[in-house]
């Protein structure tokens, strides 16, 4: 019974040791580059966060290629500022046409690189996220934006990997960014937004309405009210 004591902590550190050597081995998987946007519409415009995590425990991520999707082409593209980084966009023809306001685009942004400014970039443990202004939003359910992350240490990580409809998630899966319908006969995202103001307008119109039709009927009833007094006082003998 003492032998066995004894060597039951033994058995539950190698235990836990199995156990933590599963969850490291698994951790990679789950860290990976990703997108996202609050409520993104198709036809409408979003503010899409690139998050890239650092999957490494030595080297920094120092550069992100992310590839916009060619077949789904986005007419404006615009990255935001981040501290310690430089962005550069490479602009080409799209594969089929674009419009916005009426005119012709001939020249979109089909690849955006940011690349981290001497010593920086996000280390080990940090996550770094870059904002893009994009729209309009084609008229698809998702976006895909393939990404290519460059580590310190010369080591690449692709996520490019697209998954199939009903498959397990890939190794290496690329960025995806699903879009919401617009609304019935809305082409800019926008119809909800302008239904919400349709209706508060058409209520509030009505409640003046119902307002001034009380008022009239208000007043209609003492005009009525005084005339017949003043009748039954005529009608009625002087004491």
């Amino acid at each position: 019974m003492l032998r066995l004591r004894s060597a039951l902590p033994a058995v539950l550190l190698a235990a836990s040791a199995s156990a933590g050597a599963v969850l490291l081995a698994g951790g990679p998987a789950l860290a990976h580059v990703t997108v996202s946007a609050d409520k993104p519409v198709q036809g409408g415009f979003a503010r899409v966060g690139v998050r890239v995590p650092n999957e490494s425990a030595t080297a920094r991520t120092v550069k992100l290629e992310v590839t916009l999707p060619t077949d789904q082409p986005i007419a404006s593209v615009a990255t935001q500022p981040v501290p310690g980084w430089t962005a550069a966009a490479v602009k080409g023809a799209p594969a089929k046409p674009v419009n916005s306001h009426g005119r012709e685009i001939k020249e979109v942004v089909t690849k955006i690189t940011w690349t981290a400014v001497g010593a920086g970039g996000v280390a080990p443990g940090e996550f770094q996220e870059f904002p893009v202004s994009m729209g309009p939003l084609p008229h698809a359910d998702q976006l895909v934006f393939k990404a290519v992350q460059t580590y310190s240490d010369g080591t690449v990580a692709r996520w490019i990997q697209e998954s199939a409809a009903g498959a397990e998630e890939p190794e290496n899966p690329a960025p995806v960014l699903r879009l919401a319908a617009a609304a019935e006969g809305d082409e800019h995202g926008d119809g909800a937004a302008k239904k919400d103001d349709h209706d508060k307008s058409s209520g509030s119109g009505a409640a003046l309405g119902f307002g001034i039709a009380g008022l009239a009927l208000g007043i209609v009833g003492a005009v009525l009210g005084g005339l017949a007094l003043a009748r039954t006082r005529r009608s009625t003998p002087a004491a």
